[in-house]
């Protein structure tokens, strides 16, 4: 190649992504360092991106649906048991926007693709069903 040093390649500059579509990288993932991944923004096209800060992996996550309600603590704090709300997804878009570092993943299913997000400031909790996993490894 002309103006290329000598053994370099149009592939060797590329950076590659690899990208695995599975839940489970994420569950090990979370796993192994669970302080570590944390949410960092919601799309336009109702996917939720965490990040790794160990393992440098990006976590996309497809949304079907998402219910919020309060947490028992709030619900002990004398509000009536409510029933998860209809429009989760607002309030998952609102709390990522405003506070996205208060938000951590709690729990996860892969077999039943489900996900559960909690927010440390809003004191809500965010049950998500996944359309998609995928992984994005540097």
């Amino acid at each position: 190649m002309v103006g290329k040093p000598a053994g370099t390649s149009l592939f060797s500059e590329r950076i590659m992504t690899q990208v695995i579509r599975s839940g489970a990288f994420l569950q090990q993932c979370w796993s192994v360092h669970p302080l570590c991944v944390t949410v960092k923004r919601m799309t336009e096209e109702r996917t939720v991106v965490l990040l790794c800060s160990s393992c440098k992996s990006s976590h996309h996550l497809s949304i079907a649906a998402v219910t919020s309600m309060a947490s028992s603590a709030q619900q002990a704090a004398g509000e009536a048991a409510l029933p998860p709300e209809p429009l989760g997804e607002d309030h998952l878009k609102a709390c990522v926007a405003s506070h996205a570092a208060s938000l951590t993943l709690r729990e996860m299913d892969v077999f039943q693709d489900l996900v559960r997000l909690r927010c440390a400031d809003c004191r809500r909790l965010y049950d998500m069903t996944i359309l998609a996993f995928e992984t994005r490894q540097k």
